[in-house]
């Protein structure tokens, strides 16, 4: 569609409906979820098994054709699980799948379809082996491009950019851009240069939901229940 035909009442009603799903299907599957949490169809996010930890202001983006997965099947009596800190952003398709730590800094934002993992799943030679796991540490403000992978044992350091399809293997320094298979530095961040975070845009977060309410009755206004339902039903050139 060209554009959002539903009226202001309504979207209204669709944001509560998605707030609901969150804290009533999903919140008591997680050790802990932020407040001003936002996820979009969190009917497309899947969460299995636990410690699953979710930071303040975290946005979670699910899709009919790309579900958000968040897996942990702890190898290890101790193991802790999925950690991923305040401000980040998850769009879909999104899989992070944990068998010991994975560790998500704040203001990290991944793209659709990017693979997170810790572990092998398999071992080399005894293929009924979940193999050996190693933790995966990503630093603050770290950028994961579409369909990316980052492997166990990793630590990628903060304000760094992971390319669109990159695999990567080795650790990523900070303030650098990585991409290829494998992985490596392609260019470096002047680390002089001040960085703009998902967190200074939450840094009043009444305002911002405010601004983004006027928003939506500004885009919306005019649009009638019946016009709505037109659109629905008999769906027009120009829709």
């Amino acid at each position: 569609m060209n554009r959002d035909h539903r009226p202001y009442i309504i979207k209204k009603a669709y944001l509560k409906i998605q707030e609901f799903y969150t804290t009533h299907f999903l919140r008591p599957q997680l050790k802990s979820l932020g407040e001003g949490f936002q996820f979009t169809k969190p009917w497309h996010v899947e969460i299995f098994g636990s410690p699953i930890e979710l930071g303040r202001c975290i946005n979670v983006i699910g899709a009919s054709d790309s579900k958000v997965r968040l897996s942990v099947w702890p190898l290890y009596k101790n193991a802790r699980g999925i950690r991923i800190g305040d401000y980040c952003l998850i769009c879909p398709g999104v899989r992070i799948s944990s068998a010991a730590e994975i560790f998500i800094g704040h203001n990290c934002m991944i793209a659709s379809h990017a693979y997170i993992t810790d572990c092998d799943w398999h071992d080399i030679y005894n293929r009924v082996a979940y193999g050996t796991p190693s933790p995966v540490k990503i630093e603050k403000n770290v950028w994961i491009g579409d369909s990316a992978i980052i492997c166990k044992g990793v630590t990628v350091g903060k304000n760094s950019i992971i390319g669109a399809g990159a695999i990567v293997v080795n650790d990523v320094p900070p303030n650098a851009i990585v991409a290829g298979n494998p992985a490596k530095v392609v260019k470096n961040l002047d680390a002089g240069v001040e960085f703009t975070t998902r967190e200074q845009w939450y840094s009043n977060p009444a305002k911002l939901y405010r601004d983004i309410n006027q928003l939506d009755k500004h885009l919306l206004r005019g649009n009638t229940l019946l016009h709505w339902l037109r659109h629905l039903l008999f769906p027009a050139k120009g829709d």
